[in-house]
């Protein structure tokens, strides 16, 4: 397919529809700086207008004009020639000579050092970053410019007003004009709204965000200068006029104080944390005081957050923090619920996927079973809040998914009655009407709060059923009270078992509950939804169900050949406790070898049904099993092929006969289905026909799960 091109005018004309955009929506917001801006950028010529635009979406500030080669200009020198007399771009100067050697290649470094009467002073071997450095370090700007090639650059000046204009557009500082390319050819998509509102209150509120915006991006390059300008910028910085100013700005005080607390210089580090203010800065100042001795700042610092904390999550932290360094208890909240959590016997195969072996032990035992996580809250909280979140001029640009009165915390009060109505909705019972209506009238619409393929009605209908009505409308209030500090930590799985519902989250040797965790289960368990840990001690399980299959094919590519039958024997407890089988039409012809090799004719399948057919009683008879195959991922290929072509998921732990007799009986020449069932006297009467083989291959895997069983190897059989 010939690939889409754009425009040849594509970037300026992008460029004007964000600046016309930028004036009707924010022009109360824009200074004289930035209207002198748009001024002086709308009387150049269309040259420079285009250069302009290309240097903003190159990476750096300092750019080659010999590499300059775009269709749309015309003159490129003269284009340049205007920019500089117009001020947005000038030549080289020494601010500019680490960026400009790091600009060149090496060997022009080397000629470079050698022509400035260097060359004795460096050597070829030396990496371009070790050259840079000799550079700014011994030869002065001026000789390095002479001789490197300096007059041939130009550098982007002035850039700040466009920064400030594609903020206020992206909400990002990292955004440039690529997105609409991006959009364009279909990459990225945007939202299908019409009008939009301003993302930020006042002009105060959208500087100061910028500010401690650009802050957060600048110090992603972790460098000791870098991390120094930042410090000041930020204890210089504008008034935090609003809760999302002053969420920037903690954030960036809580980077940049742990790099100098890292250096040594814990008194910045203490100025930083102070002046963030956010929860994460109370905790690192809480510890930085802690261990600089100051135990009684600490305490009282401790006492305050306990008694107006910020969130539940902070409260966590500094209940458990002064418990244990000055109320005597040994051990972290996040240990002693570990260690309280219930243990789950797992069979070793799901080793890599607990979630999915405890939600099969689970189901054994009796319920429903789905994995919930942070999906199942997000889809509820989006479809109970669609009308507020995307139907109110909350989104602010085409580009926009996720409304920022998510982001600043603003959405609790800017739709407080809405809010109150609805949850009154979900103490009443009557919440899942809201969510089936939103699911039929905007089912596929995309957005930023969940996706449309990860929506489980079942589960969500099991959630609103089973859960306690009010205890559902504390955490869905919590949510809209902070979305973004509730967005993880939910457990993995939701249980619902005799008409009563519980969440687990699951936890495996080595793993570490997180403190969000453990904020979430504390924040169910309070609203009265059970909640607990389920601690998997892997082993071999006698209850696991094992589904041992063979399939036949036209041939052994799996993404070209097609499957013509299936047999699959279900194991439990070593004992064959069911069957299942089908001949399969491939809708092809099957190769004479095949049908020699296998006795599968076409006139055999000609009547069978084809895979999609059959596709839901397979999966139906795998269950939560294991999936079981000599040689395993031969089998499990093809039958995955077979159900992306139904655009189906077909995913189940793994486990080769081939592979668990290599290692538990180990000294056989061969290790094929045929060889081993000779000698360990295994019935093997019509070998290529799935059903026989699949029959034999159970009995391969009782005598490597006997051997589990019994202890005799501590090793888990490997999956494929």
């Amino acid at each position: 397919m010939k690939p889409t091109s754009l425009p040849v005018y594509y970037y300026l004309d992008h460029f004007v529809e964000m600046l016309d955009f930028v004036e009707r929506t924010y022009g109360e917001f824009l200074t004289d700086e930035h209207r002198a801006f748009t001024a002086r950028f709308r009387g150049l010529t269309k040259d420079a207008q285009c250069l302009l635009i290309r240097m903003v979406n190159r990476r750096g500030a300092i750019f080659n004009r010999a590499l300059f080669k775009y269709p749309e200009i015309t003159d490129l020198e003269a284009a340049a020639r205007d920019l500089i007399a117009c001020g947005q771009a000038r030549g080289l100067r020494a601010e500019d000579y680490t960026a400009f050697v790091l600009c060149l290649p090496k060997t022009a470094l080397v000629d470079g050092a050698r022509a400035a009467g260097f060359g004795r002073d460096v050597r070829t071997s030396w990496s371009k970053p070790a050259l840079a450095d000799f550079f700014v370090a011994a030869i002065p700007f001026d000789l390095a410019a002479r001789h490197c090639g300096a007059g041939g650059f130009i550098a982007l000046d002035n850039t700040r007003p466009i920064e400030f204009l594609l903020y206020l557009y992206f909400g990002k500082t990292a955004d440039d004009l690529k997105n609409f390319a991006l959009r364009d050819l279909g990459v990225l998509r945007t939202n299908r709204e019409t009008t939009f509102s301003a993302r930020f209150a006042d002009a105060d509120e959208a500087n100061a965000c910028f500010h401690y915006s650009q802050v957060l991006d600048r110090i992603e390059v972790r460098s000791a200068g870098v991390f120094e300008r930042a410090a000041t910028a930020i204890l210089d910085g504008p008034p935090r006029t609003t809760e999302y100013a002053v969420d920037l700005a903690g954030r960036a005080a809580c980077q940049v104080g742990q790099f100098f607390e890292k250096q040594g210089d814990k008194d910045l580090a203490e100025r930083l944390y102070r002046f963030g203010g956010s929860a994460d800065c109370r905790e690192r100042l809480v510890r930085l005081l802690y261990t600089k001795g100051d135990k009684e700042a600490a305490e009282n610092l401790l006492q305050d957050m306990i008694d107006d904390p910020e969130s539940d999550d902070e409260h966590l932290f500094a209940a458990d923090f002064y418990a244990r360094k000055f109320g005597g208890r040994r051990t972290s909240l996040c240990t002693e619920l570990l260690r309280s959590g219930r243990t789950i016997v797992v069979d070793d195969t799901h080793r890599g996927n607990p979630e999915a072996g405890v939600a099969g032990v689970l189901r054994r035992q009796g319920g429903q079973v789905y994995f919930a996580e942070n999906t199942l809250w997000h889809t509820l909280f989006g479809l109970l809040f669609w009308d507020e979140l995307f139907e109110s001029g909350q989104l602010h640009s085409g580009f926009d998914w996720v409304p920022h009165c998510l982001r600043d915390r603003t959405f609790h009060r800017r739709f407080a009655s809405q809010i109150d109505g609805k949850l009154a909705e979900v103490r009443s019972g009557n919440a899942l009407p809201i969510v089936l209506r939103t699911v039929a009238t905007r089912w596929g619409r995309p957005n930023g709060i969940f996706a449309w393929d990860q929506v489980q009605i079942d589960a969500l209908r099991a959630l609103l059923e089973g859960a306690g009505a009010d205890s559902l409308a504390e955490i869905v209030r919590a949510m809209c009270d902070d979305f973004r500090g509730m967005r993880d930590g939910f457990p993995d799985l939701m249980h619902v078992r005799d008409g009563k519902l519980s969440f687990v989250e699951v936890k495996a040797e080595g793993d570490a509950i997180r403190r969000n965790q453990l904020t979430r289960l504390r924040q169910l368990e309070n609203a009265g939804i059970p909640a607990e840990i389920g601690r998997v001690d892997y082993r071999f399980d006698p209850e696991q169900d094992y589904v041992v299959v063979d399939i036949e094919t036209t041939g052994a590519w799996s993404s070209g050949d097609r499957i013509t039958e299936i047999g699959a024997v279900k194991v439990r407890n070593h004992q064959v406790v069911d069957e299942w089988h089908s001949l399969v039409n491939p809708q092809r012809p099957i190769p004479a070898k095949i049908v020699e090799l296998t006795g599968i004719t076409n006139q055999m399948v000609r009547g069978a049904p084809v895979f999609h057919e059959v596709a839901d009683s397979f999966m139906a008879f795998m269950g939560d099993s294991i999936f079981v195959a000599h040689n395993v991922n031969f089998d499990y290929g093809f039958l995955s092929h077979e159900y992306e072509r139904l655009e189906r998921r077909f995913r189940f732990p793994k486990l080769c006969t081939c592979v668990g007799m290599r290692r538990r009986y180990p000294g056989h020449k061969s290790y094929g289905l045929g060889k081993l069932c000779a000698i360990y006297d295994i019935e093997l009467e019509d070998h290529h026909r799935a059903l026989c083989d699949a029959r034999a291959a159970a009995r391969l895997l009782n005598l490597i799960n006997k051997k589990r069983d019994d202890g005799i190897s501590v090793e888990a059989v490997q999956a494929a």
